[in-house]
């Protein structure tokens, strides 16, 4: 019978993702055949599938630690933010609607036989499966009909193993408060513990283990120092992006600047992650109407799940008025699924697929005009750009055409089985671009010629390198501090 083992946290980004991770890679490296699973998850970084659907990054990266492609049974129910209380439902891979919270709350219950539908067939292909939890698992309020934590555990008649965090304080309480307010069945549950992201000396906090322990009865699995090459993975959380390396020195010999406004759905941000790890480059976040440097070679507006509502939010920061100004100077601009769909000349939403159904005028940088709707398009693309031919693979996750002058200077061009189409804009002079292509700087080749038109060279190596190698030694890492041995035990 194919085990699993369900990690649950005290709370939000306690480290539940990266430590599924890390022992996918673990016991695929052992020979083991695992497969990641996450009944629900709220993202909106998002991946695409073989089998035609869109995950959650982190269940994309899960997967490829178990070395196995990633499928839409990973993340059967996905989450995508639209607004404060509202986000686009994804089942099994598609679109099924939106809804406000509240709502969601009374139709979670119709949405678990899909989640344990494809539990069932992650089974059938693995011999264990490990199951994230979301958020926290404490979150009596939400209980009722919940599909994401314990709901999902009793349901499935998974054990669960809970995850604190001990480097944000209080761990001994959110470890020992989870046990003391969660119904009693729901702690049966729980099997063991796991204390992450320790800093400093682990003898410090054996006696807090030994409490844990003694108060809860669960079985300490582990005290797991802080993973510090866990920015080198793509994060789930936009959150992960003020966790960037520090800046490189201004007096550096070879720098060239890239400056990302952080609007507030940004989505599908791991399209930076590559050039954070490249030496010459000096990624900027901009965040809360931050000023765009002075000095900036490139500006990327990345996608996002609210277009018309983002592009409000950049014209109230008045990143607009720095933007124009950057390209009157002579700056870069590079516009990626949403953003290329703010450079042009205007938005239209007719059905309110995002938001309120509208029209919103553009930044005018690209001669297009684009209208959300129609199916969306979730595939890998290969092919490369058309005014220096060299080549890119990545993946197309859209809704809507985009249409005018501007796309007869397409920025790539892509295969199409036995034909080709091109795709996106690029303005007369050639310092504004934009692409539904997500996956550039990922791709080694695409990234180097970025770097070389800012005046830089490429020094990070492969980048599909070295995230297999830091998913290696992520394993390592929680095989020298994890009781693997006992967790295994603890599955059924």
């Amino acid at each position: 019978m194919t085990r699993a083992l369900m990690f649950q946290g005290t709370g939000s980004d306690v480290g539940k993702s990266l430590i599924v991770a890390g022992l996918c890679r673990l016991l695929a490296n052992r020979g083991v055949s695992v497969a990641p699973f996450k009944p629900q998850n709220m993202s909106n970084n998002a991946a695409v599938t073989a089998d035609g659907g869109e995950i959650g990054r982190a269940q994309a990266l899960q997967a490829r630690a178990a070395r196995i492609a990633p499928s839409v049974d990973m993340n059967p129910v996905l989450l995508k933010p639209q607004s404060e209380v509202g986000a686009q439902i994804v089942l099994c891979g598609k679109v099924i609607g939106s809804a406000g919270a509240r709502d969601y709350q009374s139709r979670k219950a119709l949405l678990m036989p899909a989640v344990l539908e494809s539990f069932s067939r992650l089974r059938e292909s693995a011999e264990i499966v490990l199951v994230e939890g979301a958020g926290s698992a404490s979150e009596v309020n939400l209980r009722d009909n919940d599909i994401a934590n314990m709901g999902f555990a009793r349901a499935a008649s998974v054990p669960v193993v809970l995850i604190g965090d001990i480097d944000r304080g209080g761990v001994i309480a959110s470890l020992c408060g989870t046990a003391a307010v969660i119904d009693p069945a729901d702690a049966a549950l729980i099997r063991g513990f796991l204390v992450n992201k320790m800093r400093g000396d682990p003898a410090l906090f054996a006696a807090g283990m030994a409490f844990v322990a003694e108060r809860t009865g669960w079985a300490a699995l582990g005290l797991v120092p802080h993973f510090a090459n866990a920015f080198r993975l793509p994060a789930e959380d936009s959150m992960a992006l003020d966790g960037l390396p520090a800046a490189r020195p201004p007096g550096a010999a070879q720098r060239a600047k890239i400056a990302v406004p952080v609007l507030p759905h940004i989505a599908n941000f791991d399209d930076l992650d590559p050039l954070k790890l490249e030496p010459a480059v000096e990624l900027v976040m901009l965040r809360n109407g931050t000023p765009l440097p002075a000095d900036t070679d490139l500006v990327i507006l990345p996608g996002s799940k609210a277009t018309i509502a983002d592009l409000a939010a950049l014209r109230a920061a008045r990143w607009d008025i720095d933007i124009l100004a950057h390209v009157r100077r002579g700056g870069r601009v590079l516009g990626l699924c949403g953003g290329y769909q703010m450079l042009g000349r205007a938005i239209a939403d007719p059905d309110g697929l995002e938001g309120l159904p509208g029209t919103a005028q553009g930044l005018g940088l690209l001669d297009v005009t684009t209208t959300l709707g129609g199916d969306k398009s979730l595939v890998a693309v290969t092919g490369k750009t058309v005014a220096d031919g060299v080549p890119l693979a990545g993946y197309e996750m859209h809704m809507g055409r985009t249409e005018g002058p501007g796309t007869r200077r397409p920025l790539v061009r892509l295969d199409d089985g036995s034909s080709s189409r091109d795709d996106g804009a690029v303005s007369p002079d050639g310092r504004v671009a934009g692409s539904y292509v997500h996956g550039f700087f990922a791709d080694d080749r695409q990234r180097a010629r970025w770097l070389e038109t800012l005046g830089v060279p490429s020094a990070a190596g492969s980048y599909e390198a070295m995230v297999d190698a830091t998913l290696d030694a992520l394993a390592d890492h929680l095989a020298r501090h994890v009781d693997v041995e006992k967790l295994l035990a603890l599955s059924r």
